[in-house]
């Protein structure tokens, strides 16, 4: 029998995975979501014009083998300094505004991350690096985020994974970032006509965010723009009543990347600042921040 465990912040008991509508904070589901099996029902359940039934159809979603064994086995076995916890152990629906002018597009899930707690960069340090930045520039309203129900909330802004699923060694196949394309490119072409502008985490996302908006009907410069931190394109709008968007790159705040210094607090709240500047939020805070004691990756997550 699945042990049952308490939520860290309702204290009500979970199996992990956690069963679709059971009460975990911000699920999207019901126990009678419909299940994508396959790529062709992904293509087909990703084809609707609600935001919150296409969330509630991606946190569900069991399409690709390999990835549903993955996150349910981490799940069950958990890592031990999280062993007293649940894990959600489902995809991640994209999490924040529902009309955003900022829209953050990241890899996947990591295993012990998102996976465990179910909102998309929320658990791992890579979550604390990007909430404490987006905080300092406007676009969150807490500094960290550790698991759902934790009063987070995001300004204007919405952030997504291209792969749904953590997958092993944060290296999805070919055929399981395209089997789960259909659902962020929904995504994007239901939020398109508030986003203004699109930041990048790594070149998988730039990639991605390419990819996804071409498919959208966006028009993306020839040659393909490149990838580089503070890189930017000007995408144009699929119609005049849609505008285009900018497009921002980012180091993505791995500790690969935070850890060897490759991406500072700066550098990453520089880019942020950019986004929420462009996109009319706020104006860019870089002085502001240059004036605060900066954080010891170390000593976060």
């Amino acid at each position: 029998m699945t042990e049952l465990l308490p939520h860290p912040v309702t204290r009500q008991t979970f199996a992990s995975p956690v069963p679709a509508g059971t009460g975990w904070p911000d699920d999207p589901a019901a126990p009678d979501t419909p299940v994508a099996r396959t790529a062709a029902e992904v293509a087909a359940l990703a084809d609707t014009t609600d935001l919150g039934e296409l969330d509630a159809r991606v946190s569900v979603c069991s399409a690709c083998p390999r990835l549903v064994h993955w996150r349910e086995d981490v799940a069950r076995a958990k890592r031990a300094s999280f062993a007293q916890q649940p894990y959600w152990g489902r995809p991640i629906a994209g999490w924040g505004s529902r009309s955003p002018r900022v829209l953050i597009v990241g890899l996947a899930p990591a295993a012990n991350g998102g996976n465990r707690t179910g909102r998309v960069f929320t658990g791992d340090s890579s979550g604390d690096w990007l909430f404490a930045s987006l905080h300092r520039v406007g676009l969150a309203a807490q500094e960290t985020s550790l698991h759902a129900g934790d009063g987070q909330a995001l300004i204007g802004a919405r952030m997504v994974a291209t792969v749904r699923c953590a997958p092993p060694d944060n290296r999805p196949t070919t055929e399981e970032r395209d089997t789960c394309a259909p659902w962020i490119t929904r995504e994007v072409a239901l939020l398109a006509p508030s986003v203004r502008v699109v930041v990048a985490l790594g070149g998988y996302g730039w990639d991605a965010t390419l990819r996804t908006f071409a498919a959208a009907g966006y028009g993306v410069p020839r040659p393909k723009p490149k990838f580089g931190h503070g890189a930017s394109a000007e995408l144009a709008g699929p119609s005049d009543d849609t505008p285009g968007v900018t497009l921002l790159g980012s180091y993505h705040p791995s500790q690969q990347n935070t850890f060897t210094g490759r991406l500072t607090t700066d550098m990453l709240d520089d880019v942020l600042g950019r986004a929420a500047s462009l996109a009319g939020l706020r104006q860019p805070v870089v002085q502001e921040v240059a004036q605060q004691p900066a954080r010891d990756p170390r000593t976060l997550g």
